[in-house]
């Protein structure tokens, strides 16, 4: 079996740390139990391009209980957890092909090497794999039956690509689903965004500005964590109606230009190029601390950055400090990559287990389904989101109301009034 991790001896420690997030995820346990049973998927190639983590591993270990052959490479360079990778190979006989750090040469050889597998799905984080298919080994293309992508920056790709038409194939938006961004981005993407730069600067968040660039479903997350921890929160936006819900969510609001000027902390959170760019690191105050949770380090205006300074150094692991003229300094985390996943363990598998349930019988589905839909971008059948949203609440112990008969009635009803 080809696979390419750090070091296959730290395979001990790696499922260690996936049994223990195996514990948070009810949900995809009862699925892993029903797919050990009815082998729904037995016989299929699945080719992921995932960030490498426990959870992710738990997911690739349901799907082959599922009778599926799971391939799996890393949709970040820094984003994989080299000891779940190692665990994965060893004990599961998963292939995988992640190394924390790889280079972006060793990145894209790795998910050519996913593809040499020829997959009959893709699973998505990104569309980095999707779009290599396409532009690269488009010889494999026809033998490819579905695809599930399961974040916002591969939504807007994929959405792209149906739109120009070069889209072969149909892809579920798992990403779009109620019980995946309502939490999976809110909840994991703030909490574990804070958890990555803490960790990466041991700074104190009270009594700070934190600027939040962007205020979808990550940046409302991010936004409501910080303010938590005692920042004023900054929120800069492009979307009125976007800001003019930050505003009444309780924050500042204003653009970049000037929230440059006073923040102490910056994470970025949208999907777009360029957020924070060198005319906004040339104001910066010394010391500010720059960050990204958006899923491509394109938020960030790199080159800029570095034109405009005349040394750089690692201050501590996953802090690069930035000296520009007059000795001013701005320290960079994570190479500008995913923080919460570069400098920490990315969202609690708690919110994870609904993403990747939404992931299994997306798959699922797709085996069913495949031939009667056109190459575009589908949401999430309702029927699923419902289903492991009513899971969820079963594996918390929580119980809800039912409509009764005549609620029922009244809700189809015009005719009744006050």
């Amino acid at each position: 079996m080809k696979y390419d991790v750090k070091d296959i001896q730290l395979a001990r420690q790696g499922q260690s740390r996936i049994d223990w997030a195996s514990g948070s995820m009810p949900v995809l346990r009862r699925i892993q139990k029903r797919f050990e049973k009815q082998k729904p998927l037995k016989g299929i190639r699945v080719g992921g391009c995932l960030h490498v983590t426990t959870e992710t591993a738990f997911l690739m270990q349901t799907l082959k209980a599922g009778g599926a052959r799971p391939f799996l490479c890393a949709s970040n360079p820094l984003s994989t957890q080299d000891d779940v990778a190692a665990a994965l190979v060893k004990n599961d006989k998963i292939p995988v092909f992640a190394i924390k750090g790889e280079d972006n040469k060793t990145y894209y050889e790795h998910i050519h090497a996913v593809l040499d597998a020829a997959p009959h799905f893709t699973m998505d984080d990104g569309a980095d794999l999707v779009s290599t298919l396409h532009s690269e080994r488009q010889d494999l293309i026809e033998g490819v039956r579905g695809g599930t992508e399961e974040t916002t920056t591969g939504i807007i790709r994929l959405r792209s690509m149906a739109k120009d038409g070069v889209l072969k194939y149909p892809i579920i938006a798992v990403n779009d689903a109620q019980t995946k961004h309502l939490f999976d981005n809110r909840y994991g993407t703030g909490q574990s965004t804070i958890d990555g730069m803490i960790r990466a600067t041991n700074r104190l968040l009270a009594g700070s500005n934190f600027v939040v660039c962007g205020y979808g479903w990550c940046g409302r997350g991010l936004a409501m964590r910080a303010r938590g921890m005692g920042a004023h929160v900054i929120v800069t936006e492009v979307d009125p109606v976007a800001a003019l819900e930050a505003v009444m969510d309780g924050f500042s609001v204003m653009p970049i230009a000037k929230a440059a000027r006073i923040g102490d902390f910056f994470c970025t959170v949208t999907g777009n190029i360029a957020v924070i760019r060198k005319e906004h690191f040339a104001v910066m105050k010394d010391g500010a601390i720059i960050a990204n949770s958006g899923h491509f380090n394109v938020e960030l205006d790199l080159e800029g950055l570095k034109s405009l300074s005349r040394s750089v150094k690692k201050i501590r692991p996953f802090v690069d400090q930035y000296v520009l003229e007059k000795g001013r300094r701005i320290n960079l985390l994570g190479d500008g990559r995913l923080i919460n996943l570069a400098a920490a363990e990315g969202h609690p598998s708690s919110v994870m287990d609904m993403s990747f349930a939404n992931q299994a019988l997306s798959v699922e589905y797709l085996v069913k389904a495949y031939r009667k839909l056109k190459p575009d971008v589908y949401p999430v059948p309702e029927v699923i989101d419902r289903q492991i949203a009513k899971e969820k609440l079963a594996g918390l112990g929580i119980g809800i109301d039912r409509l009764t008969p005549a609620q029922k009635q009244y809700l189809a009803s015009w005719s009744m009034g006050t």
